[in-house]
């Protein structure tokens, strides 16, 4: 049998584990320690010293976590970590762990965190070097550590946190109270800097070339001489995949594109000319919408149809694999947003926030093994990947489109009629971004069809049809994200465009959300 792809060694000189306690931000401080150089990845907080040690880090991360420390069954990790002698750094749940561990008490306090707070450092040097002596952090806790006196310094507090940092005073252990990983905390980026360069000694050499190197690596040894289908959607990340594995295994890879029915207008064509013709991979187009929208029927309930979907899209893989003959393995594009967002952490604690298609919506039994190259990475890590892989630009660059389709981007049930004045109202808007140089400064821009009519007045009579929303954010990571100021001229041609040249719609809004608390899909 084939190694798990999930186990699997890390060939870098610089490496920075994060034991994952199941944060919906946890995967944040790996991109952190990406971007200052060194290589990191989320593991399972079960993971021995003796394991730990074994990959040779240079530090090591305890990421926060939504339990408290003294619940029945909350996630610990081998208390012999904090023996080896590597830099450790505890961030929120992590720090309220590492400090029990060694005998600290933790309690329930009276005076919760949530959101931002004023920190007042007392000691500015290692881990809180050129971090200005007040700042604001973001908190997110309702614990307390407390009988640190003997064991720890305190380095910074908050009004409501006496202990916001501390540092060990006989160990290579600090603990910070609040979230460094998230934009909110201004330095938070300097912090964790500090501790990647100044405390634990990185040089800064890691490159998303190697991450290619070891994952195409990686790959041949999961696959072997086995068969890989590949489910190809054209959008950013499964054209990364399908590009990594062709690199990888040649021409044991086949793609799969599904039209589902629930594309945009032209889709089907794009990814046929874009891959088949130009890229030469072999490639299979599956005719599946009317099984997809008789699944859909009268279903409004938004994680029901990503369930319906998800099923019919390995039903749709495993018949096609049959045709194909002697595939072992299919592979996806699935992104680490993907993952925490459908409650896959390490640490088994992570909420769902909804299911993914290609993560939470597969079945237990798939006939097939997984291969999901880039499970490890944020869409931006994902685009870098797609450059240094050659892609071309109109496709790194194209804006994400949802596995499920329109079916997520038209609330309620999904019909046919829906579908088309969906379609059309997408291609107005996605042309008019287009055309004000409006693309590439947006990360995702689309339409959503509301399931509620407006009253409206058209060629002096009365009108009662339909409402597009449009949504366009701004984002690096796409775990958070702010709405877009598209300019007021523009919107105005946009709800024009729309009113006048879609039959059925008579009313457009703008959606001010940001994520979070929103998302950026509507389902």
């Amino acid at each position: 049998m084939a190694p798990s792809q999930q186990h699997h060694p890390l060939p870098y000189d610089e490496i920075i584990p994060v034991l994952d306690f199941g944060s919906q931000t946890a995967q944040l401080i790996c991109r952190r320690i990406r971007e200052a150089g060194a290589f990191s990845k989320l593991i399972s907080p079960t993971t021995s010293a003796a394991e730990l040690k074994a990959m040779n880090p240079i530090g090591i991360v305890l990421s926060g976590g939504p339990s408290s420390v003294y619940d029945d069954n909350a996630p610990t990790c081998d208390p012999e970590i904090f023996k080896l002698g590597i830099p450790i750094l505890g961030v929120c749940y992590g720090m309220q762990l590492a400090c029990k561990v060694l005998g600290c008490e933790i309690t329930h306090s009276s005076h919760h965190e949530y959101g931002r707070a004023g920190l007042h450092i007392e000691n500015r040097t290692g881990l809180l070097d050129a971090v200005p002596e007040k700042t604001t952090v973001w908190m997110s806790h309702g614990d307390q550590v407390h009988g640190l006196d003997e064991q720890f310094d305190t380095l910074a507090s908050t009004p409501t946190c006496p202990h916001a940092v501390v540092r060990h005073k006989s160990l290579p252990l600090m603990g910070v109270q609040f979230h460094p990983e998230v934009t909110h905390t201004p330095h938070g980026v300097d912090i964790l800097r500090n501790f990647i360069v100044g405390i634990c000694g990185s040089h800064g050499q890691w490159k998303m070339a190697e991450f290619l190197e070891a994952e195409c690596d990686r790959v041949r040894k999961f696959v072997g001489d086995g068969r890989v289908i590949c489910g190809l959607s054209g959008g950013v990340d499964s054209a990364v995949c399908a590009a990594l594995l062709s690199k990888a295994i040649g021409d044991q890879l086949t793609c799969v594109f599904v039209d589902n029915g629930l594309l945009r207008k032209n889709e089907r064509d794009l990814v046929e000319a874009e891959f088949r013709d130009h890229f030469h991979i072999d490639l299979r187009v599956v005719d599946a919408g009317d099984a997809f929208l008789a699944d859909l029927a009268g279903i409004e309930d938004p994680q029901e149809k990503r369930r319906r979907i998800g099923h019919r899209f390995v039903e749709v893989f495993k018949e096609e694999a049959a045709h194909i003959g002697g595939a072992d393995f299919l592979a996806q594009g699935t992104l680490y947003p993907d993952v925490i967002e459908s409650g896959h952490g390490h640490a088994g604690q992570s909420a769902t926030i909804k299911i993914h298609h290609n993560v939470g919506g597969l079945p237990d039994e798939l006939g097939v093994q997984l291969v999901e190259p880039l499970r490890d990475l944020f869409k931006d890590e994902a685009r870098r990947l797609g450059e240094v892989l050659g892609l071309p630009d109109r496709i790194v660059w194209r804006h994400p489109f949802p596995g499920p389709g329109l079916a997520v981007r038209m609330l309620g049930a999904v019909d046919e009629e829906g579908l088309n004045i969906l379609r059309n109202a997408d291609e107005i808007l996605l042309e008019e971004i287009v055309a004000s140089s409006l693309y590439r400064q947006t990360a995702q821009v689309f339409a959503v069809l509301l399931p509620v009519r407006s009253v409206g007045v058209m060629g002096d009579s009365r009108t009662y049809d339909r409402v597009i929303a449009i949504r366009a954010v701004e984002s690096s990571d796409f775990m958070t994200a702010d709405w877009a100021r598209i300019p007021f001229d523009v919107l105005a041609r946009i709800s024009n465009r729309i009113i006048n040249e879609v039959v059925g719609v008579n009313r457009v809004v703008y959606d001010i959300s940001s994520k979070p608390p929103a998302t950026i899909e509507w389902e």
